[in-house]
């Protein structure tokens, strides 16, 4: 009898649908029920309805902000990595650059906001750079985690074979923190939408922060709830992606 490694996937996805749908009938039946005024919660089906007829509006506005999203996740990710590494090989930097790390992920990250804006202007580039930061600290915490799981009896052994730090970083230090890297990736995924639709809605020409703020001006919070939904998706297919590579990038896990 084969094993089908998929099935605990399956489950879990039918588990989360079942879930949902669940979550959804109960929504309709009590803003039906209790009919509810659209400000405090309207009903499931008005919204879907509303995604139908305002979906080319929503659907750009949808990649408008995964593409700001997605740009400031592969910048943030690749600094925080470096820095991680930059920290692992010359670890006289760990007392500069960690506390300064650390110092700027403790302030909320909508606090930059107005000077990020400022600087880079109410386009994409400015949410690319909040992204960034947002995603960096992450990335920077998980890769200098797994770098610091390396065994340094197994680098000695590695030196004194003759390798050289290329050798030892490609071979030893990045399978090793690896799997704590991929596992940032994925953690960041959630944050860089948040971040992305949080600073739209405080200045931009377009995306689905842009479009619930416009929402709220004009009291339609149908249409607010409609953006969520497609916000909620979006973040969810990008954690899956991510997700899906981890499982076959770390195979071994």
């Amino acid at each position: 009898m084969t094993h089908d490694p998929m099935t605990p996937s399956r489950h879990a996805l039918a588990r989360g649908l079942l879930g949902g749908g669940a979550l959804f009938l109960i929504w309709e039946i009590a803003a039906r029920g209790f009919d509810l005024p659209a400000y405090i919660l309207p009903a499931v089906s008005e919204i879907l309805l509303r995604f139908w007829t305002a979906r080319d509006v929503l659907g750009g506005a949808a990649v408008y902000t995964l593409g700001e999203a997605f740009g400031g996740y592969l910048l943030g990710g690749a600094v925080g990595v470096a820095l991680a590494l930059c920290v692992t090989l010359v670890p006289v930097l760990r007392r500069v650059i960690v506390p300064a790390a650390t110092a700027v992920n403790s302030v909320p990250i909508v606090a930059f906001s107005p000077l990020i804006l400022l600087w880079f202007g109410m386009g994409a580039g400015s949410k690319v750079v909040m992204v960034a930061v947002a995603v960096s600290f992450t990335m920077f915490v998980s890769a200098l985690a797994g770098f610091d799981r390396v065994d340094e009896r197994s680098v000695n052994l590695m030196r004194s074979f003759g390798a050289s730090r290329a050798a030892i970083l490609w071979k030893l230090r990045l399978p090793t923190a690896l799997p704590l890297i991929l596992s940032g990736m994925r953690l960041s995924t959630v944050r860089s939408l948040i971040v992305a639709i949080v600073t739209e809605m405080l200045g931009a020409y377009g995306g689905l922060g842009w479009v619930i703020y416009q929402a709220v001006i004009v009291i339609d919070f149908v249409q607010v709830w409609a953006a969520i939904f497609v916000a909620s998706a979006a973040s969810l297919a990008f954690f899956g992606f991510v997700s899906f590579l981890e499982r076959r990038l770390v195979f071994w896990r």
